[in-house]
């Protein structure tokens, strides 16, 4: 199903789907001078958290302030969806996350496996998001921008636009 309706009825469903959808994201902390990073997320639905293995090494890790303003982003234009989840982001190597979290693809990264003294999580205690959905039908598309280039007061209705608080 494409975000766009999705979004309308189902707004957390949306997200839960969205990220699903997508392996990765951006993640910066509000007013660190430091670039958005991408980065593989582990939503954990019932807590409101997403969960982030990295490395202590990271500028982002070395930088964090415990419970940090922060963002996460997500894009998928296969599916008409974007996102940008506030929240807030703290340095937290939980064992038990770690293990329902860990995979082969996630070793690759740490020599030292789930005991590498480098790996670290990251929590990101989510605030609220907000959610972008467009539509997938070409010619919803072309009769919406039709009607907006004959009234100058109208702009095209393509998308939907909802923000979920936790």
């Amino acid at each position: 199903m494409n975000a766009y309706a999705s979004i309308v009825a189902h707004p957390r469903e949306a997200l839960q789907d969205g990220l699903e959808k997508v392996r990765a994201g951006m993640l910066g902390v509000d007013g660190s001078s430091q670039h958005m990073q991408p980065m593989t997320h582990f939503p954990d639905w019932e807590a409101n958290r997403i969960w982030f293995l990295t490395s202590k090494d990271t500028d982002l890790v070395r930088e964090l302030k415990s419970g940090a303003p922060a963002k996460f982003c997500v894009t998928d234009q296969e599916h008409g969806f974007d996102a940008c989840i506030k929240g807030h982001l703290t340095e937290d190597l939980d064992r038990a996350k770690l293990d329902e979290y860990w995979s082969p693809v996630a070793g690759a990264w740490f020599q030292g496996g789930k005991d590498d003294p480098k790996l670290t999580m990251l929590r990101f205690d989510l605030v609220d998001a907000a959610l972008w959905g467009s539509t997938d039908s070409k010619v919803k598309f072309g009769f919406e921008i039709l009607k907006a280039n004959m009234d100058e007061d109208k702009t095209p209705d393509v998308g939907a636009h909802t923000i979920l608080r936790f």
